[in-house]
């Protein structure tokens, strides 16, 4: 397990080289990942459009910010993501802005799920390559503490209403799930991440 994780980091993207490579894919009209079509370049292209806003318009609240920065120890971050994938669009401009305002105890790395398949298999969601993924390592020990993903739990009981309900995934789930994400300007995300670095800081996990 230690050897997949350093695999994936020596592989990984910062944030901004993950923003760089997508956008350089799309002006190819390709996206990230093993297949290609033109769904995926389309979904990519409004994720596109989700961060740039999202990184204008996220705030990272002042508890959070306070809570991030007190951490005992320094960790990384380590996300498995696409380009075309709708939650990563959501959650990665937040763990950004959660890292940058860190006072350096969080590094934000990024790897391709279709490029880390090992990694992807150790951290399945009810047996699904589900993304994104966030696998929360300590620094200095070179240990993975936990994971968190691929969505914030209200979005995630959202998905998983609609599944049961109508037993498909279709674009009115997408659209709504968009709509959560939108009303929930990043707090879940937020709150979760953070109880998650408490519960690690107190022995709680």
């Amino acid at each position: 397990m230690k050897s997949i994780v350093a695999r994936a980091l020596f592989n990984s993207y910062s944030y901004t080289e993950y923003r760089k490579l997508v956008t350089d894919l799309l002006s190819e009209g390709k996206s990230t990942g093993d297949q290609q079509s033109e769904s995926l370049t389309h979904y990519t292209s409004l994720n596109e459009a989700r961060m740039n806003r999202l990184e204008k318009t996220i705030k990272i609240s002042e508890d959070v910010i306070s809570k991030l920065q007190n951490l005992d120890n320094h960790y990384i971050w380590l996300v498995i993501s696409e380009g075309w994938c709708g939650d990563a669009a959501q959650i990665l401009p937040i763990l950004n802005k959660m890292a940058l305002a860190s006072d350096k105890k969080i590094d934000l790395r990024i790897v391709l799920r279709d490029e880390n398949d090992e990694l992807m298999s150790q951290y399945l969601t009810n047996g699904g390559r589900a993304i994104p993924k966030v696998i929360v390592i300590c620094k200095e020990a070179g240990i993975v503490r936990t994971d968190w993903g691929p969505r914030p739990k209200g979005a995630a009981e959202l998905m998983a209403d609609y599944k049961r309900d109508f037993g498909v995934v279709d674009e009115k789930i997408k659209t709504d799930l968009q709509l959560w994400y939108l009303a929930d300007k990043g707090t879940s995300v937020q709150e979760e991440l953070v109880q998650i670095m408490e519960n690690i800081k107190y022995n709680r996990l």
